[in-house]
């Protein structure tokens, strides 16, 4: 997971495209990931059974629960994150409660007469907390059950490809179709697009985009996302999601219902399935 400069104490993280060059005892961009390895390797901030259409979810396994688990940190910097109360908060700025793999995955198991299909790993950006995540998974998928990711997509695809073996369905956030977006967040659009491909050639995948009027409403940059994500498959479920006013964008309005409407036809004239969420 990380590589050592010898001629310096810098060590490399090479787990997301960041690769953060960390001082002994400096904490990345993520806040949750030193030059050693993870800080919230079992951490928890979160937990709790969720309807499987929460994460969003609405062509796997409808109508179950899935035990949703979270941490702290994320490798992107959205200023209209929805939980960054704990997505934007570190170590010392996390309430968290110690917990292992082993537990989670009987924790999982004893909830299946509740509904219950397996785990998920959302509520903060999981795949900083990677190991945490693949030995979860590996812990769950002993038992029978499913795994399920809910990202931003924005890891270094040889670390996506090693625990896509693990994990049966994903909701990857795509935020924008629009380099200078995902610039001004902290990320790449071409990797978080090389990782979407990655992901629907392995497991089964849907996408979130939270629209925001003026940010990323553009009929012609939706379009461009639309046929992109045609390109894989036209089957690939579209959740279009809609901003509340949160955290730096405190100031700004929801999203109008004219707008998402507006992107709807536009997504359903390229994809079989688009849901509109939180009309």
């Amino acid at each position: 997971m990380k590589s050592e400069d010898p001629l310096s104490a810098v060590t490399v993280c090479d787990l997301c495209p960041h690769a953060c060059h960390l001082l002994p005892g400096q904490v990345g961009a993520c806040k949750a990931r030193t030059g050693s390895g993870s800080l919230n390797y079992g951490k928890l901030t979160s937990i709790a059974l969720d309807p499987i259409e929460k994460k969003p979810l609405s062509h796997f396994y409808p109508g179950t629960n899935i035990l949703s688990i979270g941490s702290f940190g994320c490798n992107l910097s959205c200023p209209f994150c929805q939980n960054y109360e704990i997505s934007m908060a570190g170590a010392k700025d996390a309430e968290t409660m110690d917990t292992t793999p082993e537990k989670i995955a009987a924790e999982a198991k004893r909830f299946v007469p509740a509904g219950n299909i397996g785990v998920a790993y959302t509520y903060n950006e999981p795949l900083i907390g990677y190991e945490f995540v693949r030995d979860t998974a590996i812990c769950v998928k002993e038992k029978g059950l499913q795994n399920v990711l809910v990202t931003n997509g924005y890891i270094n695809p040889p670390y996506l490809k090693a625990i896509l073996p693990q994990i049966d369905a994903m909701n990857i956030d795509l935020k924008a179709y629009n380099p200078d977006f995902y610039h001004r967040i902290g990320g790449n659009l071409e990797i978080v697009k090389e990782n979407i491909k990655l992901s629907a050639a392995h497991c089964h995948v849907e996408l979130t985009t939270l629209i925001m009027d003026g940010e990323n409403d553009s009929e012609e940059e939706f379009g461009s996302m639309c046929e992109f994500i045609k390109s894989i498959s036209p089957n690939i479920p579209l959740h279009i999601s809609r901003f509340f006013p949160r955290y730096k964008y405190a100031d700004k309005k929801q999203t109008s219902a004219d707008t998402l409407h507006r992107l709807e036809k536009i997504a359903k004239s390229n994809l079989k399935h688009v849901a509109l969420g939180n009309i």
